[in-house]
């Protein structure tokens, strides 16, 4: 933790020098025993920094997170899966929209969040600038990613901002029926033709890299894990939870006969940890940094439906409406 132990200011990290001792001491004691942080009490400007940053980038994530998926909504094989696909996408917007409420509530507006992420400035998860080059693409993301994500939210959901848990909770619900929607895909394709079996296949080895980089770099090199799980924040470092969705899906892919593309993927039977190929973090970071395979495209999409909706925002805020922030 950060407070307690830097009471004397001399002793603290640069980015506390500046906060009352007191109220530090107090908000910290809020936390360890388990309270929410409201949007009206009192935080470190450092904790509000943070808290922004990651919900800003997990609701940017849902939003363009909706496009690699939407591109099949018209090639969906059958009226039932371009139903439940559409019901999916709907979800993921919804689910941005519940987020940035939760990150207005710490002062930053939308417009701003929105125009931040069009320019470049903010990030959201790199798994998204990959293309979803066949059905099978959209049923692996479906399936892998939401668990991930699913891995990642009912951890932070237990975290201590209100406004954030709140969404979390509610989203992790809706996560929940698409991870079964996603499996449903895969089981079908994996036991279908033999063409099937080759698409999914052919699928989940394009898609592994990415899962593996979706959790975010190793704890070794994270640069900000330590700050958020310091403030319950984030309840479990990325490598916790890279080992928590290997221990829940990678025995569900072998039940499949799939192969994962990792000669080295193994439990280890002493320390009960799985051993991997260290992913490329190179790549990590040139692809959320802008230089992945659809990171040009994905953000010309969201510029395209930004100027193209400016009229329908301006009519609404004309008639004096204004945004619901249902977790406030």
């Amino acid at each position: 933790m950060y407070g307690n132990a830097y009471i004397d200011p001399n002793e603290r990290p640069d980015f506390l020098k500046d906060e009352d001792p007191i109220k530090l001491a107090e908000f910290e004691a809020r936390i360890n025993a388990g309270e929410k942080i409201e949007p009206q009490d009192w935080m470190p400007k450092m904790y509000r920094k943070q808290l922004i940053r990651m919900i800003e980038q997990h609701a940017h994530s849902e939003i363009i997170g909706a496009l690699p998926e939407g591109t099949w909504i018209t090639r969906a094989p059958g009226f039932r899966r371009k139903l439940a696909l559409m019901a999916k996408v709907q979800d993921e917007v919804g689910h941005a929209q519940l987020l940035y409420s939760a990150a207005e509530t710490l002062g930053k507006p939308r417009e701003e969040m929105i125009n931040d992420l069009i320019t470049g400035k903010s990030k959201y998860s790199n798994v998204f600038n990959y293309p979803a080059l066949t059905w099978a693409d959209s049923a692996v993301i479906a399936w892998l990613i939401d668990a991930g994500a699913i891995v990642n939210q009912l951890a932070n959901s237990k975290g201590s901002y209100g406004p954030y848990c709140r969404a979390l909770e509610r989203i992790c619900y809706e996560e929940s029926f698409h991870l079964k929607y996603g499996h449903d895909n895969v089981v079908h394709l994996a036991t279908g033709t033999p063409k099937q079996r080759q698409m999914v296949q052919d699928a989940l080895t394009r898609w592994w890299p990415p899962i593996m980089h979706f959790f975010g770099p190793s704890d070794k090199i994270s640069v900000h894990s330590e700050i958020l799980m310091g403030w319950k924040v984030k309840m479990a470092s990325n490598d916790e939870m890279r080992q928590t969705f290997l221990d829940m899906y990678v025995p569900k892919i072998w039940d499949l006969d799939l192969v994962l593309p990792d000669p080295n993927l193994k439990k280890n039977a002493e320390t009960n940890l799985w051993e991997y190929t260290e992913p490329d973090w190179e790549e990590f970071k040139r692809v959320i940094n802008g230089d992945g395979p659809c990171n040009a495209e994905r953000l010309a999409v969201r510029r395209m439906a930004e100027e193209k909706g400016r009229w329908v925002r301006k009519a609404i805020m004309g008639q004096g409406a204004s945004y619901v922030r249902p977790f406030a």
